[in-house]
């Protein structure tokens, strides 16, 4: 393997040369960046056919959406820099704004997000809980998206396991990043594997992929709603859905990861 490869050895599946962006003469476009932007198209997509559907102006859904696009990433990026403060405290505010590396949190942008869907939908005298539906299935469909901008920055991973979806990096693309001092402090680096081809060894770390963990889940929660939707009982429960569904399955997964936003010095995941 070279460092920039990414293997999946349960399936015998190896991803040679997986890059973290596309260079234009120097100036990088990250493909974190361009998994959010697909995310977000795909997202609005999602709303407003569904708006359309329910007798809603598809229109009040595109501005919403452009409207909270920036405070949403605001309050993402937020989040991110609030629960890693003992980082982000000695830092240049460049730093703490710089999305080149990643750093945000999808619960910062939603719950900016809500605030400005309440003031929204009051403007514009719609039902609050009939947006909070038809923003549900857009949202998930966005975040599953996302997630694969994790993939690429080689982030949002879990501890060893010997698992069949376990997920193998170089353990040198994540000296190259700078973080062996988060794989010394989760302990990876004491389950160290050696991997040999064509007759090169490298070290690799043997993770659970929770980005994907998460990816699927958030899928199997999308299919549930879409087939659901017809059938809801009151506004509102959709959303209802999504939220008891997501909370579920993030609380979980969170236990895997190893880079958590934690609160303060507790130990304790700041997302669960």
């Amino acid at each position: 393997m070279n460092y920039n490869d990414i293997a999946f050895p349960g399936p015998g599946i190896l991803l040679r040369g997986v890059g973290q962006y596309i260079d234009l003469g120097g100036f990088h476009i990250m493909y974190y960046g361009i998994m959010i932007a697909i995310g977000f198209a795909l997202a609005l997509t999602v709303s407003m056919r569904y708006a359309r559907s329910i007798g809603v102006d598809p229109e009040n859904v595109m501005d919403f959406l452009m409207i909270t696009l920036i405070p949403g990433i605001l309050g993402a990026r937020a989040y991110y820099v609030i629960f890693s403060w003992d980082y982000y405290k000695n830092q240049s505010f460049i730093e703490m704004i710089n999305l080149l590396n990643g750093g945000l949190c999808v619960v910062g942008g939603l719950m900016v997000g809500f605030l400005f869907l309440v003031a929204f939908c009051r403007k514009r005298k719609i039902k609050i809980p009939v947006m909070l539906d038809i923003t549900s299935m857009g949202i998930l469909t966005g975040q599953i998206i996302g997630r694969w901008g994790n993939f690429f920055n080689r982030e949002a991973f879990g501890g060893y396991t010997e698992g069949f979806t376990a997920m193998q990096i170089p353990v040198e693309f994540i000296k190259i990043r700078g973080r062996t001092g988060e794989l010394v402090s989760s302990g990876l680096m004491d389950h160290l594997v050696t991997v040999t081809s064509g007759g090169r060894e490298t070290q690799v770390i043997q993770v659970h992929p929770t980005f994907l963990y998460e990816g699927m889940w958030n899928l199997m929660l999308l299919l549930i709603l879409f087939l659901y939707r017809k059938n809801k009982a009151f506004d509102g429960e959709l959303f209802a859905m999504y939220m008891f569904g997501y909370g579920i399955g993030r609380f979980f997964i969170e236990s895997l990861r190893v880079d958590q936003l934690q609160v303060g010095r507790t130990g304790i995941p700041a997302t669960q």
